[in-house]
């Protein structure tokens, strides 16, 4: 990967609907950009407060939204990034409160984000495909105004009052376990319990993210471990028995060493299939490389 003087270091943004989907979902890729030195933000659009207990270790929680931001800070100082929270209220599976975060109009929910994506100046930017990833309305939400930021950040005629224009110059999707990832998985992990194949197979048959061509595949298998440690950093969401921990980290490092991305816009000329999310933005940023 191209690195940059530390002036001007190359800048990668997520956004994500709760705290814990930072852990869950490129996190390899942001801990691997964050040690070559680029600047990594996480952008958490909810405090995650309609979150039920789901790790059965862990007693009664009397106060979700402080227990999660606080699992949030440390899952990102493990990652190596940094974090924001844009200050939403979690909408929740059911019936969604007036005032929560699926309920705001777009450009409540894209103002914020437009504003983060003019100070942090990011050069790609990581969210959710159209549905989400899965249907909970908060990722539908975060899908939505991450696409009109991207587009309306650059322009200085929209959302005046939040800073100077600023246009990232990639937009990706996160890709899941898309089947040839998945059968490579399964081939590779022998002494998994039986039963998980039948888990598994469930969960990627119900993942619409499998839908989307992969164009980016970036290696970060030396970071994997570190993942682990950021979705564990979750006590409160994550089983640390549970289908995150299935494939071990050295079982997925030797069969698919990659985190998987969708190129959806781009404002740079790239070569697909690609191994950097960077990839052609140091061809047309006026920026000094080094190393």
């Amino acid at each position: 990967m191209h690195t940059l003087d530390c002036d001007n270091s190359f800048r990668l943004m997520a956004v994500h609907a709760h705290p814990d989907d930072e852990s869950s979902k490129g996190a390899a890729t942001m801990a691997k950009y964050a040690a070559d030195g680029a600047q990594v933000l996480v952008v958490t659009c909810t405090g995650g407060e309609q979150g039920d207990v789901l790790n059965p270790d862990m007693p009664e929680c009397h106060d979700m939204g402080s227990t999660r931001r606080a699992e949030l800070a440390r899952a990102c100082e493990l990652l190596g990034v940094r974090h924001q929270m844009l200050g939403f209220r979690d909408s929740g599976m059911g019936e969604q409160a007036p005032g929560c975060f699926a309920r705001q109009p777009l450009d409540v929910v894209t103002a914020p984000l437009v504003r983060v994506m003019r100070e942090f100046r990011p050069h790609v930017v990581l969210a959710y495909d159209s549905t989400g990833g899965y249907p909970h309305p908060d990722h539908v939400m975060c899908h939505r105004a991450a696409v009109e930021a991207f587009d309306a950040a650059g322009d200085p005629d929209r959302f005046q009052a939040q800073g100077d224009a600023w246009s990232p110059s990639k937009l990706y999707f996160h890709v899941g376990l898309h089947p040839a990832r998945l059968s490579a998985l399964l081939d590779a992990d022998q002494d998994r319990p039986p039963s998980w194949a039948g888990e598994v197979e469930m969960f990627v048959a119900h993942d619409p993210w499998t839908a989307l061509p992969v164009t980016t595949r970036v290696p970060c298998g030396e970071h994997f471990v570190t993942k682990e440690h950021a979705l564990r950093a979750h006590e409160s969401q994550i089983d640390p028995r549970g289908f995150w921990f299935v494939f071990p980290a050295d079982v997925q490092r030797a069969a698919w060493p990659t985190e998987d991305f969708h190129l959806a816009r781009t404002r740079v000329h790239t070569e697909l299939p690609e191994n950097d999310l960077f990839a052609g933005i140091a061809d047309t940023a006026p920026l000094r490389l080094v190393g």
